[in-house]
């Protein structure tokens, strides 16, 4: 059923009946039957019987039935995600009528979100690309809840960057920093440079092999929570065990292209479920009377993968490779261009020059007049309002270059 290709009455054919109906069973008799169901539990098993005159005893054959059930249940899941997901045609749906889901859990939190609120971390049981769930922890304290959602950002947004070596800052699940640099060092020295106000007790990707310099200089510059790199140089060890608290995890590599896979958003009584948001853009269409240079466009782009990481609304300036100001999480859109204008100027960074991205269309001319009055060049936004003539113009005016993705990203 996990093949693509597979057809139904092959999906039906290979479905089990024996197997399971008798490892339940065994299961639901576990005061007198041991049941295995996974190979990693032989030796254990086999250990106890030697210690124990072939016995083995009421809390392992609980355990082993407990693990049975939680087998079994993921195996009957599987078969009614596909056939739920058929239509009376046999064309596949989208989605499953019912559908069931097993995690595994890794780790108990102190707390959650909040220190009033108990909280676990659950992973899916197939192995998967380079991710927070995937990461190995070479040092540092036990992950808290809010460190794996932050991670998983920092990560999944670094992932977007492969052209040279880069860092992304994250803080409160948005990004503060992200960079290129001509080394990693100099990319986090160009991420930092953003915000190093937000950067404090931030969590920094890489998608570098973390290096001695580099790790020499987050933790004589800054309070962090936790780095995650694809690997760690041998040397950097010893640096990074100065600060033996720090979270140091190693995720490896991960492909250009991820595979798809479904996002979910927990609701009160419900289940948001949707495809991943993976896609890019559609379109780098120019609308504006003035084309966009070379410097310009490899800048919009730039700041359209950092935008895709940033709360709605999210605004970004970017210049030569950097942030320049994140503008996030606010109900109007004007006001995040403002709040990056802000950023900036804390900072110390120049605005004047740099480009702009939007995760979604502007609803009215004024995000593109401040952004003029600020001195932003070009700006890339996905188009689609009923005003779009409006700011076109207004770009227009203002001498502005603005292309069009087609494709928005809103994120919540």
């Amino acid at each position: 059923m996990a093949n693509p290709d597979c057809d139904l009455p092959t999906a039906i054919e290979n479905i089990d009946i024996g197997g399971p109906t008798l490892i339940r069973a065994a299961a639901k008799n576990h005061a007198a039957v041991s049941v295995i169901v996974d190979s990693a539990d032989y030796a254990g098993v086999l250990d106890e019987m030697a210690a124990n005159d072939g016995v083995v005893s009421d809390a392992t054959r609980f355990r082993l039935a407990v693990k049975t059930f939680e087998h079994t249940a993921r195996y009957d899941g599987a078969i009614a995600n596909y056939l739920g997901a058929l239509g009376e045609g046999g064309e596949k749906r989208p989605f499953p009528q019912t559908i069931s889901l097993q995690f595994r859990q890794v780790q108990t939190m102190r707390y959650g979100e909040n220190p009033h609120q108990s909280a676990a971390f659950f992973v899916e049981h197939a192995e998967s690309e380079a991710s927070v769930a995937t990461a190995q922890q070479i040092q540092g304290k036990a992950l808290s809840y809010n460190n794996v959602g932050d991670t998983d950002a920092a990560l999944e947004c670094v992932k977007q960057f492969d052209e040279a070596a880069a860092c992304v800052i994250v803080k409160h699940a948005n990004p503060c920093g992200v960079a290129y640099g001509d080394s990693l060092l100099d990319a986090y020295d160009r991420a930092y440079k953003t915000d190093p106000e937000s950067a404090f007790g931030g969590i920094i990707a890489f998608n570098r092999t973390l290096d001695a310099d580099t790790a020499q200089a987050i933790i004589d510059r800054q309070f962090v929570e936790v780095i995650v790199a694809p690997a760690v140089d041998e040397a950097a060890l010893p640096v990074l065990a100065e600060k033996k608290n720090v979270r140091v995890l190693t995720c490896g590599e991960w492909p250009a292209t991820p595979a798809p896979r479904l996002d979910f958003k927990r609701v009160n009584g419900g289940l948001l479920v949707q495809d991943a948001d993976l896609a890019l853009l559609n379109e780098t269409r120019v609308v504006t009377e003035r084309q966009p240079d070379e410097a310009e466009m490899k800048g919009l782009l730039f700041a359209w993968r950092v935008a895709k990481f940033v709360k709605s609304n999210a605004i970004v300036y970017a210049n030569d490779n950097m942030t320049i100001g994140v503008g996030a999480g606010q109900m109007s859109r004007i006001n995040s261009a403002r709040i990056a204008g802000i950023k900036a100027e804390h900072a110390g960074l120049t605005v004047k020059g740099s480009v702009m991205a939007s995760d979604a269309f502007f609803p009215f001319r004024d995000g593109i007049d401040q952004a003029a009055e600020v001195g932003i060049t070009a700006v890339i936004q996905p188009g689609g309002s009923m005003r779009d003539e409006e700011t076109i113009a207004a770009a227009n005016e203002h001498g502005m270059a603005m292309i069009f993705t087609g494709m928005r990203h809103f994120r919540h």
